[in-house]
C-alpha cells in the first residue's frame, strides 16, 4: 500500500496524541489544500478589528500591514509573487474572530493569518489554526504560557515587558501599587508575572481590580484607588476602556506626577485618542516608540504617515511588531521556497523556516530583532517611556541588550518551549499547549 508523507504525519500525530496527557486538538495535516504558483498572488489573512471597542489599536495594525505588503510587493514581492491580503473586520467580537479565521483558511485558502490584539481573540482562533495546521503571526504583547507549533509571535512576553517596568516604578515612585486591568486572560496572567517582579523589588500590592472588556465606568475603581493611596498604578486595561480610564483618572483629580499610571498598552495611538493632556506623565513599557532615533525608524514613520494608510497620524509598538511580522513572513517564505520549491510550500514549512529569522536594523524600525529558534517568539530590547505634553514618549530606560523570550518565565517547573513542543523536566513532550 502506498503510504504518503502526509498520511504518515497524520498517523504519527494521532499516535502521539493518544499517548500524551491533557487535551489534544487533532490536526488535519491535509488542510492546506491550495498550491502556490510562482508569479501568482500569495494569499494571507489580515484579521483585526476595524470597529468596536478594540478598533483604536487594531485599525492601525491593519493599515500598517497593508503598508508593509505594498512595500514588499513594490520591491518584487516574494520570489516574484505578490502578497494578496484578505482583510477582515473582526468587529471586536471573539466569536467573529473564530468564524472569520475558519473562512480565511477554508474558503480563502490563506497560507498564514496575521491578526489579533488581545489574548482572548488569539485563543478564540488558535484551535482552528491548529486543527487546520495553518499559521498565525501574532504581532503584539501576550502573557506566554503557550507552546504551539502554529504561531510566530513578534511582540513582547511578560519577561520582556513588565519585568523592567515594575522595579523602575518602585525605585522612582514608591513601593505601594494598585493593579487595574481588563477582565480577561492577558491582564490576569500578566499580573501573576507582575506580582513576582513586585515582590522581588520589595513592593506592596494594595489592591487588584478588573473591569469587563469594553466597559468605560471607572468610578468605583477610582474610589478604591483614592482610599488606598498607592504610589503608582499598574495598568493592563486595553482598547476603549484604556482611554476612558486615563480620562477619568485625571478628571477625578489624580496627579500623574504624584501617582502615575504604568501601562503595558497605552501608547501613541491611545494617547492621541484620549488627548495628550490625559496621557502626559504616565509610563509605558514597549520595544518600540515613535520617537526612536534611528534612520530606519525615521524612514518608517515618514513613509507611513505620508502614505494613504497614515490617516491616524502616529506610529506605535503594535504597528512596529505588525510591520516586522510581514518581513519575517517574507524571509521565511523565501527560505521555504528555496528549500522545497514554490509549489511545495505549506504553512507548517513557513513556520519552520521562521526559526532564527533575523531582521536587520535597516529593516526593523526598533532595531535588530530575531525569531527564537525554539519557541518562535522574538528577541527584543525592552524600553520604558514617559508620555510628554504633546503625546510623544521620551525613553527613560532601555535594556542593555536583547532579552530572550521566555514563555514560561514564572513557570519553570512546567517546562521549556521548544520547536517540537513543551518539554517537561522529565523529558515528556506535549504539542499545541494553549
Amino acid at each position: 500500500m502506498k503510504f504518503s508523507r502526509r498520511k504518515f504525519l497524520k498517523t504519527s500525530a494521532m499516535a502521539g496524541a493518544l499517548a500524551a496527557p491533557g487535551i489534544w486538538i487533532p490536526k488535519s495535516r491535509g488542510a492546506w489544500g491550495a498550491t502556490l504558483t510562482e508569479g501568482k498572488p500569495i494569499k494571507v489573512g489580515v484579521l483585526f478589528s476595524l470597529t468596536g471597542g478594540l478598533a483604536v489599536p487594531e485599525e492601525d495594525s491593519t493599515l500598517v500591514m497593508q503598508y508593509a505588503i505594498d512595500e514588499i510587493n513594490a520591491a518584487g514581492g516574494i520570489a516574484g509573487s505578490p502578497i494578496e491580503p484578505v482583510i477582515i473586520d473582526a468587529k471586536s467580537d471573539f466569536s467573529v474572530y473564530s468564524e472569520k479565521a475558519r473562512e480565511l483558511i477554508l474558503r480563502d485558502q490563506v497560507i498564514s493569518i496575521f491578526g489579533c490584539y488581545t489574548s482572548a481573540s488569539r485563543k478564540a482562533i488558535l484551535p482552528i489554526v491548529m486543527q487546520r495546521d495553518n499559521l498565525l503571526f501574532y504581532p503584539t504583547c501576550y502573557e506566554g504560557a503557550e507552546c504551539t507549533q502554529n504561531t510566530v509571535c513578534t511582540g513582547p512576553l511578560a519577561n520582556q515587558h513588565s519585568k523592567d517596568l515594575i522595579p523602575y516604578m518602585v525605585e522612582n515612585f514608591g513601593k505601594r501599587v494598585f493593579f487595574v486591568g481588563s477582565n480577561y486572560v492577558w491582564p490576569k496572567e500578566s499580573n501573576k508575572n507582575a506580582k513576582i517582579w513586585l515582590e522581588n523589588a520589595g513592593g506592596e500590592l494594595l489592591g487588584e481590580e478588573y473591569i469587563p472588556l469594553g466597559d468605560s465606568e471607572f468610578g468605583p475603581v477610582l474610589n478604591k484607588i483614592r482610599e488606598a493611596q498607592p504610589d503608582f498604578i499598574f495598568s493592563t486595561v486595553v482598547g476603549a476602556s484604556d482611554i476612558a480610564f486615563h480620562r477619568q483618572f485625571k478628571q477625578a483629580g489624580f496627579d500623574a506626577e504624584k501617582m502615575p499610571i504604568a501601562s503595558l498598552t497605552t501608547g501613541e495611538i491611545e494617547t492621541k485618542a484620549m488627548g495628550a493632556e490625559y496621557g502626559a506623565g504616565h509610563f509605558l513599557s514597549a520595544p518600540y516608540f515613535m520617537a526612536l532615533d534611528n534612520p530606519t525608524n525615521e524612514k518608517f514613520v515618514d513613509g507611513f504617515l505620508a502614505s494613504p494608510y497614515g490617516k491616524n497620524g502616529v506610529t506605535h509598538y503594535n504597528m512596529s511588531e505588525t510591520y516586522n511580522s510581514a518581513y519575517v513572513f517574507k524571509a521565511a517564505m523565501e527560505k521555504a521556497i528555496a528549500e522545497h520549491g514554490f509549489d511545495e510550500v505549506t504553512p507548517a514549512r513557513v513556520r519552520d523556516a521562521c526559526a532564527g529569522v533575523k531582521l536587520s536594523a535597516d529593516i526593523s524600525p526598533e532595531g535588530e530583532t530575531w525569531v527564537d529558534e525554539d519557541n518562535f517568539n522574538t528577541w527584543l530590547v525592552p524600553k520604558i517611556g514617559i508620555c510628554q505634553s504633546d503625546g510623544s514618549f521620551k525613553i527613560v530606560k532601555q535594556a542593555d541588550a536583547h532579552v530572550a523570550p521566555d514563555p514560561y518565565s514564572i513557570y519553570p517547573d512546567i517546562g521549556t518551549c521548544k520547536a517540537n513542543g513543551l518539554v517537561a523536566p522529565d523529558g515528556t513532550v506535549r504539542t499545541d499547549v494553549i
